[in-house]
């Protein structure tokens, strides 16, 4: 109730927020602010709200779709303690880079992955030696003119009372959707019914260019953070679960995991949290005073990377620690077409190099 309350508070403010977006929107449009087009293949990843609509996990479908080119992931770097451009290597952290970019480097040899504050510059830096570039959540950076917009939106919060920030989540304003080619809906029940699918085509209202497609997360055997032991779902079952995130939505984790077990302990941090020791040594206190015999800590891949940080694995290297792995995936007609696109793109505006 009460933060239904500060929501009316902030409002006004919100609606500034919007005006200010909608002026800035119209300055592109109109060509008094600039956009630089590229002439290789920019596919853009982004959402209007902030966090949680599944960017990272779709981004990572598009470096296995595309497999066959060289790529480069360039992102701002969001949680990074640095400026400017950087180049991940085998020295990159998550203070250097942030948690997402290091999640790529770590997981995809041979591609490359940049962080940089202006797109402009960092496409400019990259763009001689690569295929083709994904910008991870760069849609409202209206400096780079992308080749191939995906716009992504949570299921769940389609058809949802939303409000622009600070009232609400959202960035941007929903007609910006218009500018994208793709407008993705994410995190869709398993199966997905017409209706259901329908619906969210009916909320999007895309116009006769615009593809409405609907994807859901598949979820991967839990591995440990420091070993290369790995647990099935199915042995979680009864277990009691100390599940430790720093994500901006959390449901669908904790719903995957409900399935197996109802003794979850929470303790739950704002998307991209820089976790410090004492928040380490309270939730290991919390799981060493538990009487349960069969417990495990678990938390996610993202978060695991700022987790093997310097000073938190004398803490937890005994301890059953383990991130458990998401994908994205396509509902089969919704897949086809997908890559479809994607490959007809990539392929049609490739450089002759």
């Amino acid at each position: 109730m009460l933060v239904n309350y500060l929501r009316l508070l902030l409002l006004p403010f919100s609606f500034i927020y919007g005006l200010a977006i909608t002026l800035r929107k119209k300055l592109y449009d109109w060509g008094i602010m600039k956009s630089v087009k590229f002439d290789l293949p920019i596919i853009c990843v982004g959402n209007l709200a902030v966090g949680g609509s599944g960017k990272t996990p779709t981004t990572e479908y598009l470096v296995r779709l595309l497999a066959d080119y060289k790529i480069a992931i360039l992102s701002r770097g969001y949680g990074r303690k640095t400026k400017g451009f950087i180049l991940a290597d085998d020295t990159a952290t998550a203070e250097t880079i942030g948690d997402e970019p290091l999640q790529y480097y770590q997981k995809f040899e041979g591609v490359t992955v940049a962080v940089c504050e202006e797109r402009v510059v960092g496409i400019e830096k990259l763009k001689e030696n690569h295929d083709l570039i994904i910008l991870d959540d760069a849609f409202q950076h209206r400096a780079v003119t992308a080749g191939l917009n995906i716009l992504l939106f949570e299921f769940r919060k389609l058809g949802t009372l939303q409000f622009l920030l600070p009232a609400g989540n959202l960035r941007d304003v929903f007609s910006s959707r218009k500018r994208a080619d793709v407008l993705l809906v994410t995190k869709a029940p398993v199966p997905l019914l017409h209706v259901a699918q329908q619906a969210s085509i009916n909320e999007l209202q895309p116009n006769n260019t615009q593809k409405v497609l609907h994807s859901y997360l598949k979820y991967g055997n839990l591995q440990h953070i420091y070993t290369e032991e790995s647990l099935p779902l199915e042995s979680l079952k009864d277990r009691q679960i100390f599940l430790l995130t720093g994500i901006a939505n959390p449901d669908p984790l904790i719903e995957e995991l409900g399935k197996y077990t109802e003794h979850i302990k929470h303790e739950k941090f704002p998307d991209h949290y820089s976790f410090k020791t004492e928040d380490i040594k309270k939730f290991k206190s919390a799981f060493d005073v538990s009487k349960k015999k069969e417990k495990i800590i678990i938390t996610t891949e993202k978060d695991s990377k700022r987790l093997k940080a310097a000073g938190f694995k004398d803490l937890l290297v005994n301890l059953p620690v383990y991130f458990l792995p998401i994908e994205v995936d396509l509902f089969e007609e919704d897949k086809i077409t997908f890559d479809e696109l994607i490959l007809n793109y990539v392929k049609s505006n490739r450089r002759n190099r």
